[in-house]
């Protein structure tokens, strides 16, 4: 029996990276789509059983580039499109998830059997600054706000499932960790795990997206500025059901992720 193929826009990001892990384990062949298949859409669209549609982050023009991909999938025969966008998509705060709430509404309307994911921010995005030398969770917001933060490879096998299985047209699904936790949680919990003291950090704003091109600099601004009013709170239960176990805790994510920085000696429960 052949292997269906299934198309992974912005593939070679470290969602699209877990995405094809996860379809490649289902038997699937991903095939990633980058920057330079968008000026040949309906060629790089051609064969596939069905397409993965993400923007790359921050994009400036989300609604123009989900149409145009939309229009060459249903040209390409693509009969399946399962579209990545964002918890709390129409948020008029945050300029960046009101484009993925009118990048959902075209594909509510795309003709195409169609799913909605709408993720959290995941673990791994604080994952940097505790893999330094003197490990800390820098934020630009309230640390102590909440979040439904899941992990990336749940998101991956949920959207693998969606893409590959019966029974999720016309579904949208809000995909939250286990829990509800803050910044403060995940520096308490990498402190377990690194076996030292891991401090939360607030930076400013500023600080934060000064490094981000010119035009993703007052958006990166109002999200923060959500964040500390607001959080992003994301339920999780509809993540465990899509898995159909328990969704990874944000402490097994962290002994996974940073598993490769602890001692033996440093290691919980050594002395």
């Amino acid at each position: 029996m052949s292997r269906p193929r299934v198309g992974v826009l912005a593939g070679r990001g470290k969602t699209g990276r877990a995405l094809a892990r996860a379809l490649e384990s289902h038997g699937a062949q991903a095939r990633a789509l980058g920057s330079a298949d968008l000026e040949r859409l309906e060629e790089a669209l051609s064969g596939l059983a069905a397409l993965h549609l993400m923007a790359p982050n921050l994009h400036p023009a989300e609604p123009d580039l989900v149409g145009d991909v939309l229009t060459a999938a249903r040209a390409a025969g693509v009969e399946r499109v399962v579209y990545h966008s964002v918890a709390a998509p129409y948020a008029p705060s945050m300029p960046h998830h009101l484009g993925k709430a009118r990048g959902e509404d075209l594909v509510r309307r795309s003709g195409l059997d169609w799913t909605i994911l709408q993720p959290c921010a995941y673990v791994q995005n604080l994952l940097p600054g505790l893999r330094e030398d003197e490990p800390a969770v820098r934020v630009p917001y309230d640390p102590d706000r909440l979040f439904g933060l899941a992990d990336l490879d749940d998101v991956a096998e949920a959207a693998a499932r969606a893409l590959l299985d019966d029974g999720h047209t016309g579904a949208t699904y809000e995909l939250g960790g286990p829990r509800l936790v803050s910044a403060r949680d995940v520096a308490q919990a990498a402190s377990a795990v690194l076996g030292r003291a891991v401090p939360v950090l607030r930076v400013a704003p500023e600080e934060a997206a000064a490094t981000a091109p010119e035009h993703e600099r007052a958006w990166l601004r109002a999200m923060f500025e959500h964040y500390d009013r607001h959080g992003l709170p994301a339920g999780g239960l509809v993540l465990q059901a899509l898995l159909g176990h328990s969704s990874t805790t944000l402490e097994q994510t962290l002994a996974r992720e940073l598993g490769d920085l602890v001692s033996p000696r440093s290691a919980p429960g050594k002395s």
